[in-house]
């Protein structure tokens, strides 16, 4: 199978590496549709690997013993390698397993874990069933694309009475406008780079602010009425911009942090205690919420088409990671197949 591969400084491509094989619960996915992340960023640190991505949506190709999925089953991968076992993962919240397994150990594959790659090998439990009528490419945004922010919606409980504020319109706090929109509350994005910000608008958010602007926080509270944004999430792993979240929060709001990296000092008594904000870190959402997730991106095709601005066969990796660097684009997908 092709696999793509850094293999130094803004070089990539592809390798051939052996097919990995099915065993016990660990089931084969020919994958069809593979969601690109924040891999560019290695590629463009230079450091060396094959072990790519952790996005993806495909089709069951090999299954070794009696399994929760069959031969032919159109599936969402979720990301990592849980255990299975502990009371983090047996209550759906997998991605906060302290007990991640060796994938090479456990099924004898030397290759199978990445997802920028033909085909890969996961646990069945961590397959989701895509509808018949969702596309491989629309059912993959249920990884990163749509995944955390949807969570941080649903904890902070965000509906039509909000104002939400959304700070980085990279791929993630894009579809942050799509989760907040979906449950029809207002957006405000803070997005200083003009392509990410005019697709925000085209996604449905309302106003756009330069978080660079010295009246940025005014022009917020000035939205509204002079309390500021109800809930707010992070996606930038900027300190600078996660702190222009918490000024920009009203008294009893609440915040979720999405973007990863920043580092953010917290004024305890200032913004905590005499403010009465909740802070939260968000990482994905419960596997419980996965028929959720499928309806969201059902009823929102018109924005997944818009989201998602551009496919790459895997063949053009390299392209696909230097268009991410220019920041002049949405979500894109490799194609694995091409």
């Amino acid at each position: 199978m092709k696999v793509a591969t850094i293999f130094g400084e803004r070089k990539g491509g592809l390798v051939d590496k052996p097919v990995p094989k099915a065993c016990e619960q660990f089931v084969v996915v020919k994958l069809h549709a593979v969601p690109m992340c924040t891999e560019y960023k290695t590629y463009r640190a230079g450091h060396v690997t094959d072990a790519l991505g952790h996005e993806a949506a495909g089709e069951v190709v090999e299954v070794a013993q009696s399994s929760r999925v069959k031969m032919g089953d159109r599936v969402v991968v979720m990301s990592g390698d849980p255990c299975g076992r502990c009371m983090l993962c047996l209550q759906g919240d997998y991605i906060h397993c302290q007990h991640f397994i060796d994938l090479a150990e456990r099924t004898g594959n030397a290759n199978g874990g990445a997802t920028y790659a033909q085909y890969l090998v996961r646990q069945d439990w961590q397959l989701v069933p895509i509808p018949g009528d969702v596309s491989y490419i629309h059912a993959g945004m249920a990884c990163c694309g749509l995944g955390p922010t949807f969570n941080a919606m649903k904890q902070m409980e965000v509906g039509a009475f909000d104002t939400v504020l959304i700070t980085g319109m990279g791929p993630v706090g894009l579809g942050g406008v799509i989760n907040a929109t979906f449950r029809g509350a207002r957006v405000i994005v803070a997005e200083m780079h003009a392509y990410r910000a005019a697709l925000a608008l085209a996604l449905g958010a309302e106003t756009v602010i330069d978080p660079s602007d010295p009246d940025a926080l005014s022009r917020i509270m000035d939205l509204t009425d002079g309390r500021g944004a109800d809930k707010a999430v992070d996606c930038s792993g900027s300190a600078a911009a996660q702190r222009f979240m918490i000024d920009a929060l009203r008294r009893k709001g609440q915040a979720s942090f999405v973007g990863e990296a920043g580092d953010l000092t917290i004024r305890v008594s200032a913004d905590l205690i005499r403010k009465g904000i909740v802070l939260r870190g968000v990482w994905h959402y419960n596997l419980a919420d996965t028929p959720v997730m499928m309806r969201l991106i059902r009823d929102s095709h018109a924005k997944m088409d818009r989201f998602i601005t551009h496919t790459f066969p895997m063949s053009r990796v390299q392209d696909a990671w230097e268009l991410q660097l220019t920041g002049n684009c949405g979500k894109i997908v490799l194609e694995p197949w091409g």
